[in-house]
């Protein structure tokens, strides 16, 4: 300390001209703000001030350049009574140029299968794909723990399939296609849903059953959709053929575009499956079937359901990829590299995403009664998708505490603002019950409703 006071005092001499001599911080730091005129309000009487958390840094982007990340302030002395009492103030300003742009991670290996090469061990990310990719995971989080809210307040009726703790799955699924490209998934649909475009106000909407949800309140929890978009199907492996039959489209049009097929390791066991495979094996199809997972179907593990948990090996003759479920960079980098193989012609390929549903197989289901409340917290703690990504990013300096802590504040008010909408909302009327069953039709009777009434179905 004497040392940094000895060289302090010499620089400020040679500054203002003075002879050496001051030996105190409060001595140097008067000598300084005459020198350089700087001045600030008088310290206030600290009994009477109250502390207030510092705000919160301003967001940037990790691109701008580059600015001051502390200026200081030294205060001109204040005089309490006879005693003199030498303020300083240093006031930091923090700016975002100063956090990592991208950085490369080491991820887990794919188990492969009826291939020689893999996706890369290696994920390139940056600042804004981290930021992108949090954002969507915890707005989905959010969004399906709201929905289990007004489900037991008995706003949400019906089937209702909540997808929190596989959010990296469509978080890394959406990042490594086109939003030309194609999905089709089953009836835990919420999710994607949402990486396809659609807004919470939308899904929450159709979930209430009011007029402003995607499908007109008409559609539920289970058949949402959007452009390139198909649903949303509440038949367990209906979907499968259906994707097969997108990517026959795609190859037909020669688009370059592919579809994304996603079940669950319930529906695996699916005969249509297997028709579907054979086909799409047959043709070359550029369709990536990819199997969730999540370690239960319904109320059964896999491994009581299944005589054989390497879902990735089912398609027989079509290679296949093991892949963790867990985190959203090996999943966006395996489905990337399945993507450029059924772009190049080299069609199908089977996923098995590894991952795991922290609510039970539906909201009728309490989801203890076949496992056990540990292993849900045990997964929770120690493999949430979620935080994993969120230590990836700070550990590396890619994003700060506080600018999460704002995003999650966002997030939140965001899925509030929408459920308050949705309550709000009216349901749909009843003229409009049998309106657009088919498309760009003229209007046609719809007969069986009830022995007394002909309904008009509109395009």
């Amino acid at each position: 300390m004497q040392n940094m006071l000895t060289l302090l005092s010499n620089a400020l001499c040679r500054i203002t001209g003075r002879t050496a001599g001051a030996q105190t911080v409060s001595e140097l730091l008067i000598g300084l703000s005459e020198y350089v005129s700087l001045t600030s309000p008088a310290a206030p009487d600290l009994a009477q001030t109250q502390r207030l958390p510092p705000k919160p840094p301003p967001v940037v982007s990790a691109r701008a350049s580059a600015a001051p990340l502390v200026s200081t302030s030294l205060a001109a002395p204040v005089r309490s009574g006879d005693a003199g009492l030498h303020a300083a103030r240093i006031t930091a300003s923090c700016s975002f140029a100063d956090f990592t742009p991208q950085v490369t991670f080491d991820i887990k290996k794919c188990d492969l299968y009826r291939l020689e090469d893999g996706p890369s061990m290696k994920a390139e990310l940056t600042r804004e794909q981290g930021l992108q990719y949090y954002r969507t995971m915890q707005t989905v989080r959010r969004m399906e723990l709201k929905a289990d809210q007004l489900y037991k307040q008995k706003i949400i009726r019906g089937f209702c399939h909540l997808y929190d703790g596989q959010e990296a799955c469509a978080a890394g699924v959406e990042a490594a296609i086109n939003r030309s490209d194609h999905l089709i998934t089953a009836y835990r649909a919420h999710a994607y849903t949402y990486t396809r475009g659609v807004s919470v106000k939308e899904i929450l909407c159709e979930l209430t059953g009011r007029r402003g949800g995607v499908s007109k309140g008409k559609g539920g929890s289970m058949h949402m959709y959007a452009p390139h978009f198909y649903g949303g199907n509440g038949i367990v492996g209906a979907q499968v053929p259906l994707g097969a039959g997108i990517a026959l489209a795609c190859q037909y049009q020669g688009n370059n575009q592919l579809c994304v097929t996603l079940y669950g390791d319930g529906a695996a066991n699916q005969g249509q499956l297997f028709e579907a495979f054979n086909m799409a094996a047959l043709w070359k199809l550029p369709c990536i079937f990819i199997c969730e997972n999540n370690q239960y179907s319904m109320g059964t593990s896999a491994e009581r359901a299944s005589a054989s948990t390497d879902y990735y090996k089912r398609g027989d003759y079509i290679p296949g990829i093991r892949v963790d479920g867990m985190d959203v960079l090996c999943v966006r980098e395996a489905v990337t590299f399945a993507a450029d193989l059924c772009r190049a012609g080299k069609g199908p390929i089977v996923m098995e995403l590894q991952t795991y549903r922290y609510h039970g197989h539906s909201m009728s289901d309490p989801g203890v009664s076949y496992r056990a409340r540990e292993e849900i917290q045990d997964v929770r703690s120690k493999n949430d998708p979620i935080a994993l990504l969120k230590e990836q990013m700070l550990s590396n300096n890619m994003t700060s505490v506080a600018e999460l802590k704002e995003m999650d504040v966002a997030i939140r008010k965001e899925v509030e603002e929408a459920a308050q909408f949705a309550m709000a909302d009216p349901e749909p009327p009843l003229d409009d019950m049998c309106n657009h069953i088919f498309k760009n039709d003229p209007p046609l009777e719809v007969r069986g409703t009830n022995p007394w009434s002909k309904l008009k179905s509109v395009s």
